[in-house]
């Protein structure tokens, strides 16, 4: 009887052993489809991510090849395309419910702002949805009320933009495309939006002030105005404030 048991609990014993073999080499498939669903019920948009890759010894996440779709609104049509965001945090700040980035780094290899039938503007109405959604709060309690983190802020952000595409679901005619070609533009001590002003106006002066012509045209003639369209688009695209 004692040999049974002791037979049947070494069984058991590998048999959790190789659980969390296999848990620890699934991880980062099992982590990637929790990702995808994550993002699609925040979001409301389809995503693919290519590979996500978690670091177990060093404290750094990378995501590769991550693509937003637009909702049914907007026929479906892609939204971002991210070749690379690669995030090194800090691990006794996150043990104390802080977020604190070393290093992120983000490509973004391509945004489309797209105009579906009814003339809404694909930025414009998500930008709209998540103000509405937050009226009257903080965007750091905000953050920390969804994360239960606090945003310490970022050392070191690099961001790199491909290019950005203007779609008229209505029109094709009113298709264009521009290159924007900016490679880990680098920013310090980023810790809230006013220290991006810098970097949305060299988008704009590199897109040859592309956002604000599709998206409030009307702005051209007041370029101090430029800004704001830049600031929606890199809250939309996943900075923490």
């Amino acid at each position: 009887m004692i040999k049974w048991l002791f037979k049947w609990l070494f069984r058991l014993v590998i048999l959790v052993v190789a659980l969390v073999v296999m848990l620890l080499l699934s991880r980062n498939v099992i982590l990637r489809v929790y990702l995808e669903h994550q993002i699609h019920a925040r979001t409301g948009m389809d995503v693919e991510i290519g590979r996500f890759s978690l670091g177990l010894v060093e404290p750094e996440i990378t995501i590769q090849n991550l693509r937003l779709y637009n909702p049914p609104d907007f026929a479906g049509t892609p939204f971002l395309k991210i070749p690379e965001l690669h995030v090194e945090y800090d691990p006794v700040a996150l043990a104390q419910h802080e977020l604190h980035i070393t290093l992120l780094r983000l490509n973004l290899g391509e945004i489309d702002v797209v105009k579906n039938q009814n003339g809404q503007i694909n930025i414009l109405s998500l930008s709209h949805a998540t103000q509405s959604q937050e009226i009257g709060r903080n965007p750091g309690e905000t953050f920390t009320q969804q994360t239960g983190l606090k945003f310490k802020g970022i050392d070191v952000l690099t961001i790199s933009i491909g290019k950005a595409k203007f779609i008229d679901l209505k029109d094709q005619r009113n298709n264009r495309t521009q290159t924007i070609d900016i490679e880990n533009w680098p920013l310090r001590d980023v810790k809230s939006q006013n220290d991006l002003v810098g970097l949305m106006v060299f988008v704009e002066l590199k897109s040859n002030y592309f956002f604000s012509s599709v998206l409030s045209p009307k702005s051209l003639q007041t370029k101090n105005k430029n800004s704001a369209a830049l600031q929606d688009i890199l809250s939309l695209i996943g900075l923490p404030f």
